[in-house]
């Protein structure tokens, strides 16, 4: 067999494995658009959680949730129909099974 022939054998599986690598990256867009309707948990700066279903979302990251828990130290403090959170004060938002 000669070089050429076994480089040629060689690039498609190169090319296969950094598409699926490329393929497995989610943006943080991608990210909130899968979770838009589903069960959220958001971290304030200030430490506090806040667990409900995701309603929506813009572009400052303000947040409207529905069926809403507040969490103060990992202990419920109040329960809300919905919520609206203003996006400066949120640190991140992780997705969450119910």
């Amino acid at each position: 067999m000669s070089s050429a022939a076994t480089d040629a054998t060689q690039a498609p599986e190169k090319a296969g494995s950094s598409s699926a690598s490329e393929q497995n990256k989610r943006s943080p867009s991608d990210f909130l658009k899968a979770v838009l309707g589903r069960p959220v948990n958001v971290r304030l700066s200030s430490g506090t959680d806040y667990r409900g279903v995701l309603a929506c979302l813009d572009g400052y990251m303000n947040i409207a949730m529905e069926q809403t828990e507040e969490y103060v130290d990992g202990q419920l403090t109040s329960k809300y129909g919905d919520c609206f959170i203003r996006g400066n004060n949120v640190l991140y938002i992780a997705s969450q099974r119910r």
